[in-house]
């Protein structure tokens, strides 16, 4: 048996509680690493675009048509929203997908911002690369002159600049000779087969000036990527994640208020068989005393009756004293009344067996008021029983005996010229509901609970046991009896439950 139930809903509220902190953590947990991934996610597609970029190197220059092209393919297979190329002062110089959002960009701190429905990362290309991505060019712009070599007559052997050396290198032959080499060339205007223009650049489209294109390659250089990501695939795994665990805190909730329900109800069920025992042991022990006293009232009854009956003789001695025989009088009345005491004893402390057979409701009211009709004549007491009352179920004898204390009830508390009605109706739910009431005086409220209790009585020639007995017998049967108060006056006692039959 659980001594302390308390404790132990304390430590299941303190278990669960532990449970449910750590499911909240375990979501804080799966958030950061959906937020890590994001930023992962990010960073590849800026290492691929690097790539890209550094596979660009050797021309130098790239068309910003060429450059969008490639970022929408980008965006268009990873989803993005916006991709662009970021200059040293984070201008964009190429842009594909949605508008770029600058403001966004600006709130960036290391690197991310975090929106309400967007991520916005700022990546660094760190890759060694110099690659200008210039605008498309201006048609209306007059053409200028490209850089063309002199030209010699055929055959005529060019004459070396000052800035070109040539080495020739040989092998001697067999026969000592020597043959010729191989001439190379020393030349800053050729590489990897590209000529270069005197004081050009290299990779200067040859319709930009040196100034155009070094303005051009100050403001049009990549130097960084901003990427612009949907967060809503986060949002969804962070809503999914916390329903579940939503879901999963509830049950373990609802589990351990069940674990505490079963812990209760096993102490209330501990405490009750406790009780239930010794209610039992009292129950046999008074079950006893009762036997007891019943047969010391049965056995007090026979001395009684010889007391009363010399007393009788005495009375109606005609040659006895008038004193005497007064006095003997009063020792019939006074035996009388102790017998009729021990007679409610004896049938209080009486076992109920009930023996359940049909009973017409009717015929048990009538044989009560034929019983009870010198009383009711002598308090000249208008007695009305509802007509065609049903059959029910129950002890015939138990039945007459309560309906006899019930209406002996009434009778004893009525003035002359009083009124007692025995109505009945029936419930939805089939039983019966049964109706004695009177216009006395009625009960205190304070005693409508009390007058079904043992040697309970507001009469001074009353036993207190009528009432109790009733409730013996209605309790036997399995119906319910209360005392309510009557309009417009006097005392309404109901009876409740009654089986009827067909």
């Amino acid at each position: 048996m659980i001594r302390r139930p308390s404790l132990a809903f304390v430590l299941l509220l303190v278990a669960w509680a532990a449970f449910a902190a750590w499911q909240v953590a375990e979501h804080g947990r799966v958030e950061t690493v959906a937020r890590e991934a994001l930023l992962r996610r990010s960073r590849d597609i800026t290492g691929t675009l690097g790539k890209f970029i550094e596979s660009q190197r050797r021309f130098g220059v790239v068309s910003q048509e060429r450059m969008e092209i490639a970022l929408q393919s980008v965006v268009t297979f990873s989803g993005l929203q916006s991709l662009a190329l970021l200059n040293r002062t984070g201008e964009v110089v190429a842009s594909a997908g949605g508008p770029v959002d600058l403001e966004a960009k600006g709130l960036v701190q290391n690197g991310v911002h975090w929106g309400e429905k967007v991520l916005t990362v700022v990546n660094p290309m760190d890759l060694g690369t110099n690659i200008v991505v210039l605008p498309p060019r201006d048609t209306n712009a007059p053409p200028r002159e490209e850089f063309r070599p002199p030209s010699r007559p055929p055959g005529e052997p060019r004459e070396p600049r000052a800035d070109e050396t040539n080495t020739i290198t040989g092998a001697l032959s067999a026969d000592g000779s020597t043959n010729a080499g191989v001439v190379s060339t020393n030349r800053p205007d050729r590489r990897d087969g590209f000529r270069r223009p005197p004081g050009g650049s290299f990779g200067r489209p040859p319709w930009l000036s040196e100034a155009e294109f070094k303005r051009l390659t100050e403001t049009r250089t990549t130097h960084g990527f901003l990427i612009a990501l949907s967060i809503d695939p986060l949002l969804r795994a962070k809503e999914a994640d916390f329903v579940t665990r939503a879901l999963i805190v509830g049950f373990a909730g609802v589990a351990a208020l069940g674990v505490a329900l079963a812990l209760r109800n096993l102490h209330q069920s501990a405490d009750l068989q406790f009780r239930l025992l010794r209610a039992s042991e009292m129950n046999s022990h008074l079950r006893e005393m009762n036997l007891a006293a019943a047969g010391l009232a049965h056995e007090t009854k026979n001395p009684l009756n010889i007391i009363r009956g010399l007393a009788q003789m005495i009375s109606k001695q005609d040659d006895a004293p008038a004193a005497v025989r007064e006095k003997s009088r009063g020792i019939v009345d006074e035996a009388d009344r102790v017998t009729a005491q021990l007679n409610e004893f004896i049938n209080y402390s009486r076992p109920r067996e009930v023996k359940r057979a049909p009973v017409v409701l009717s015929t048990a009211v009538g044989e009560v008021v034929r019983a009870l009709g010198y009383d009711l004549e002598e308090k000249a007491i208008q007695l009305t029983v509802q007509p065609d009352l049903p059959r029910i179920e129950a002890d015939e004898q138990l039945l007459r005996q309560a309906l006899f204390n019930l209406l002996l009830n009434a009778t004893q508390a009525l003035d002359r010229g009083g009124e007692i009605r025995v109505s009945a109706v029936r419930d939805p739910d089939g039983t019966l509901t049964l109706d004695i009431r009177d216009n006395g005086p009625g009960v205190a409220p304070e005693n409508r609970k009390e007058i079904f209790k043992p040697y309970f009585t507001t009469h001074q020639q009353g036993t207190g046991l009528g009432l109790a007995i009733v409730q013996q017998i209605v309790l036997a049967h399995g119906w319910e009896i209360e005392c309510l108060p009557a309009e417009p006056r006097g005392a309404l006692f109901r009876l409740r439950h009654l089986k009827v039959l067909p």
